[in-house]
């Protein structure tokens, strides 16, 4: 009890870290989402659409086969969203991050089944997977 009360700064860091893990994966940060694989799966099985949020310069560099362009910024208000709100929905970025903020928006206009690319495009590359360059996407 001496040590807690002796050390109770790093206590208190422990707990406000510990604390923002636990939310972090309550609120499916980083580690969710599907895997390379399971997204390939899901392209194949389950006719998944995929969303690639970079910006344009990014998307140009490389993306997803198949993959529609909508930038973050632009998916509140985006028309070229799919029709069938219960088609999965895969969202690419550079590495998780944009896209899970764009999953939840997805969510919130009733896409139930809109999912991160866990890891984004780096973990597509590094999984060994096509890639496409240039500006067009579906």
């Amino acid at each position: 009890m001496q040590f807690l009360i002796d050390n109770w700064v790093l206590v208190a860091a422990a707990a406000v870290s510990g604390g923002m893990l636990l939310r972090q994966s309550l609120a499916g940060g980083s580690g969710a989402g599907v895997s390379p694989d399971e997204a390939v799966r899901l392209m194949n099985r389950e006719k998944a659409a995929v969303i690639d949020v970079c910006e344009p310069g990014e998307f140009a560099a490389g993306h997803v086969v198949g993959s529609r362009s909508i930038p973050l910024g632009t998916l509140d208000a985006a028309q070229n969203l799919p029709a069938n709100k219960e088609q999965p929905v895969i969202v690419v970025c550079a590495s998780g991050m944009r896209a899970t903020r764009a999953a939840a928006l997805l969510r919130k206009k009733g896409y139930a089944q809109a999912q991160v690319l866990r890891g984004g495009m780096k973990a597509w590359r590094e999984a060994g997977l096509p890639v496409e360059a240039g500006a067009k996407g579906k």
